[in-house]
């Protein structure tokens, strides 16, 4: 007779969660796929090895995942790195982290306030003009490595400045501005481009790379299309298409760090 107890209650909830945050991961990059394959695989491995206790089999099977998960790390590691910033820095934790904070919050949300309206202004009317933009908003997850891609300004947070930095003549309007702790860190940066065959064909590599981007970390990418002037917006690897100022300021007033 089994004895299912506590312990395997907690043991049963922490493989199912671990699962859960794995099957989210792939989905939000694309490769849901390779988690149903992966997940196929270890299932009769278990089965072989320990329930039915097949050696043989069981050793076939032990050498493949050994080598398995070195490849998957090394496929992987963006999205490996994104799941255990998520994981450490999960908004519980943070609100967790906010009651130790002393002193009023009334200046910081003023100036958050002024930052947000100054990207909206400068949206709408590069929409208006059918200026092509790409926005990267920082949240949790560092975008030190993407920074580097382009040229490092760390410049306040100006209406002005943006519309000249995607000025069609300007040398730096080609790539991604970013946007962290309240300043404009990196413009003309280089982002990594999503594959997924779903995406509108309508849609061009600036909405890929912002699609690309919100898989790999957990950033906020804001798209003015040059052929439509339509805004769009890029969280968690899925799309907001035609964005109304009202709604872009309701998701950028959303972001903990911008």
């Amino acid at each position: 007779m089994l004895n299912f107890g506590i312990k395997d209650i907690i043991d049963i909830l922490l493989v199912a969660t671990l699962l859960y945050y794995i099957y989210r991961l792939m989905k939000r990059s694309g490769s849901l796929s390779l988690f149903y394959g992966v997940l196929f695989f270890t299932v009769v491995w278990v089965i072989a090895s320990e329930i039915l206790g097949m050696r043989l089999t069981g050793t076939i099977l032990d050498k493949f995942m050994s080598i398995g998960l070195i490849v998957l790390v090394i496929l992987f590691q963006d999205q490996i790195k994104r799941f255990l910033t998520d994981l450490g820095s999960h908004r519980k934790w943070y609100r967790l982290r906010r009651l130790f904070r002393h002193g009023s919050n009334q200046e910081d949300n003023a100036r958050n306030h002024a930052a947000i309206m100054s990207v909206v202004y400068a949206c709408m009317s590069m929409s208006k003009s059918k200026t092509g933009a790409l926005i990267v908003f920082q949240r949790k997850m560092p975008l030190t490595d993407y920074e580097k891609t382009g040229d490092i300004i760390d410049a306040d947070i100006n209406t002005r400045l943006i519309e000249n930095i995607f000025f069609k003549n300007s040398p730096l309007h080609d790539g991604a501005m970013i946007i962290a702790d309240k300043r404009i860190k990196s413009v003309g940066c280089i982002l990594p481009v999503s594959h997924d065959m779903n995406i509108p064909k309508n849609l061009g590599l600036r909405h890929r790379a912002a699609l690309g981007m919100s898989q790999v970390t957990d950033a906020v990418c804001v798209i003015v299309s040059e052929e439509t002037g339509n805004i769009s917006v890029a969280k968690d690897g899925e799309f907001s298409i035609k964005v109304s100022a009202l709604d872009l300021e309701h998701i950028l007033s959303e972001i903990s760090k911008i």
